[in-house]
């Protein structure tokens, strides 16, 4: 019999990376993932005659069980509410195969969480992890013909939502977040007015721990008056810069902020311009990058 916690490991980047996107947070996957490598020590391992079956089962279900407390949770949350932040230079919480940028993004992660649960679960397994329908039947206690209409319905929200596509060429990308950081930081309005689209958006997600602005702050007048007014606010302050890469698959930056936290900062470009410039202030979905970029 092969070693259980070898073959635990060879699916567990799947797992976490169902749990990610189900849950919108890699530390809750993790622990989801944890839970399952103990259910797996504890199961007729013999008995099992597909281990990936079994253990996205488990991961899935675990999922499935959080997600029924989560609209009271997030009914609760204050402010716009944003996944937490994914460094390029993290593991990838998926095996490679498995590796979709855009279904990384944030504007990505945002929408599956309009998706009911078992919409969310039966297109994340099916059309990002290949996972057959009758896998996913047995798992979801469903019919196959009534999962193939859960992921019909999850493709259709997400194609009404403007699913994004792939991601620009990074290095290209990266200029475009260089002159945004320079411009925004020195206050220089005609630059940001050169990378920012007329109906760029701005959403902050402080989840009522520190100052973030309450609503989705919307059009290049608004958010250029904003940044201006905070570059002069900081005057030489300038927030130190901790990293300069992809973060969820798309440009961003993580910054000191004047309160000696860290933020987070991505930008979503298509075409020439800046569309979307996300920032996550909430400490609680910070911790696992502070640990890596604060010493």
């Amino acid at each position: 019999m092969s070693d259980p916690t070898a073959t635990f490991m060879q699916f567990r980047p799947d797992m976490t990376g169902i749990a990610y996107r189900m849950t919108g947070s890699l530390a809750v996957a993790e622990d989801m993932v944890q839970d399952a490598f103990l259910r797996w020590h504890t199961a007729d391992q013999p008995a099992i005659d597909n281990p990936r079956a079994w253990l996205l089962k488990v991961v899935t279900r675990l999922c499935l069980d959080w997600l029924r407390a989560a609209p009271q949770r997030r009914g609760q949350y204050v402010g716009p509410w944003l996944p937490e932040p994914l460094l390029h230079t993290q593991d990838a919480p998926q095996a490679l195969k498995h590796m979709h940028d855009e279904d990384l993004s944030v504007a990505f992660l945002v929408t599956l969480q309009q998706l009911s649960p078992a919409e969310r679960a039966v297109f994340i397994l099916h059309d990002l992890f290949e996972t057959p329908f009758d896998e996913i039947a047995t798992l979801l206690a469903r019919s196959p013909a009534a999962c193939r209409q859960l992921a019909s319905r999850a493709r259709r929200h997400l194609t009404h939502r403007n699913r994004p596509g792939p991601a620009p060429d990074s290095t290209w990308a990266m200029r475009v977040a260089e002159a945004f950081l320079e411009a925004s930081r020195s206050g220089d309005e005609a630059a940001l007015r050169t990378i920012l689209a007329e109906d760029v958006r701005l959403i902050s997600d402080g989840g009522g721990i520190r100052p973030a602005a309450l609503n989705v702050i919307e059009g290049v007048d608004r958010i250029c008056r904003l940044l201006v007014a905070q570059s002069r606010r900081n005057g030489r302050q300038a927030p130190p810069v901790l990293y300069r890469d992809l973060i969820n698959g798309a440009p961003g930056f993580v910054t000191v902020e004047t309160d000696g936290l860290i933020q987070t900062t991505t930008l979503t470009i298509a075409g020439e311009r800046i569309t979307a410039i996300q920032i996550v202030r909430n400490p609680e979905k910070l911790a696992g990058i502070e640990g890596r970029l604060v010493h």
